[in-house]
């Protein structure tokens, strides 16, 4: 069995009592059916990895809990669209979940589809001299008010790249109603430590 973090173990200690059985069951079955796994925390949340990449996460909200796989759409499938931030919807007690047998099998599957792609050249990209973007006046409003402070912690944490996607589907809205809808949306997955195409990103 891999060795466990104990960041991981802090943030289950201190999530709600509901989420924290939830939590453990969803790490110790992720450590059964990948056994190679390694814990970390990105974006706040526990996070799984295999193969050089993000296998899985989970995350603690005030009603419910949420498990993700970082390769949604090749584990579950693109029409899959479940309620709520991950793969499984909003986890709110055990008969939310799926059979372990079939979350295992889910997650061996989320382990193969990582170490086929590990084991696919990667072209690399050389060095840009791109700038980075200004922060669009909203978001940078809506970063300076203590209610958002979970919100730009996440942001701060991106890649530059992660910071840019945000930046620039805000700035490239042409009416000040998409851009206020955008703005709003992205302060939403920020606060949940989503970055902006987490859904869809393969690396």
């Amino acid at each position: 069995m891999s060795e466990r973090d104990p960041r991981v173990d802090a943030y289950i200690s201190r999530s709600a009592a509901f989420a924290r059985p939830l939590l453990s069951h969803l790490r110790a079955l992720v450590h059964e059916a990948c056994p190679a796994a390694q814990e970390t925390i990105k974006w706040g949340m526990p996070t799984f990895m295999h193969a050089g990449t993000i296998l899985c996460h989970m995350a603690a909200f005030k009603q419910h809990v949420a498990f993700g796989f970082w390769r949604h759409a090749l584990v579950l499938g693109e029409a899959t669209k479940p309620e709520g931030m991950g793969s499984l919807g909003k986890l709110r007690g055990p008969g939310d979940l799926p059979s372990d047998r079939q979350l295992a099998a889910w997650i061996r599957k989320a382990a193969r589809v990582n170490e086929a792609d590990a084991d696919q050249p990667v072209a690399r990209k050389s060095p840009g001299s791109r700038a980075m973007p200004g922060l669009p006046a909203g978001l940078k409003a809506a970063f300076g008010r203590e209610e958002h402070a979970a919100a730009r912690a996440t942001f701060e944490g991106l890649p530059p790249s992660g910071r840019r996607e945000y930046i620039e589907w805000i700035t490239e809205a042409r009416r000040a109603e998409t851009r206020d809808r955008r703005l709003a949306q992205a302060l939403e997955w920020l606060a949940e430590g989503k970055p902006r195409n987490w859904k869809y990103i393969r690396r």
